[in-house]
């Protein structure tokens, strides 16, 4: 089994908006989105996204399809943006069940007034109360890069 992590290049974000017609029908955006990924024998099994917001830096779509999850896909994935990205904090708005997994990467929860405007304002449905939409905000700090 050949199992490859690495960043998509732009001719292949059609392959992550495959993936991500399980996870809420996502779009990329290649002008502002860089996309990671988990490939095992050549199939897209794993992503992670970075967008760059004009007050922030996101971390969103890490998803794996329900036939490859509980092998570290996603882990993967996540650790690969941060290896390419992790200069800058990053925010993410995570689930509640999952605020441990991204603690193993440096992710800390913080109050909503925290979240750049720009970022906050794609959970707006929530009015406030992103415990009761079952979001957490994160951010993990920047570090210098390698």
């Amino acid at each position: 089994m050949s199992i490859e992590t690495r960043e998509l290049k732009r001719n292949e974000f059609y392959l992550a908006e495959k993936v991500w017609e399980q996870y809420r029908g996502q779009k990329a955006d290649p002008v502002h989105e860089r996309i990671f990924g988990v490939f095992v024998n050549g199939d897209l099994v794993a992503t992670a996204r970075y967008t760059k917001h004009p007050d922030g830096i996101e971390m969103d779509c890490v998803f794996v399809p329900e036939q490859y999850r509980g092998k570290g896909y996603a882990r993967n994935a996540v650790q690969e943006l941060i290896n390419q990205c992790g200069s800058e904090p990053i925010y993410i708005h995570s689930t509640i069940v999952l605020i441990s997994f991204y603690k193993t990467f440096g992710f800390s929860p913080i109050p909503e007034d925290q979240l750049p405007r720009n970022i906050k304002e794609r959970f707006l449905f929530c009015f406030g109360e992103m415990e009761g939409c079952n979001v957490c905000p994160m951010v993990r700090k920047g570090e210098a890069p390698r």
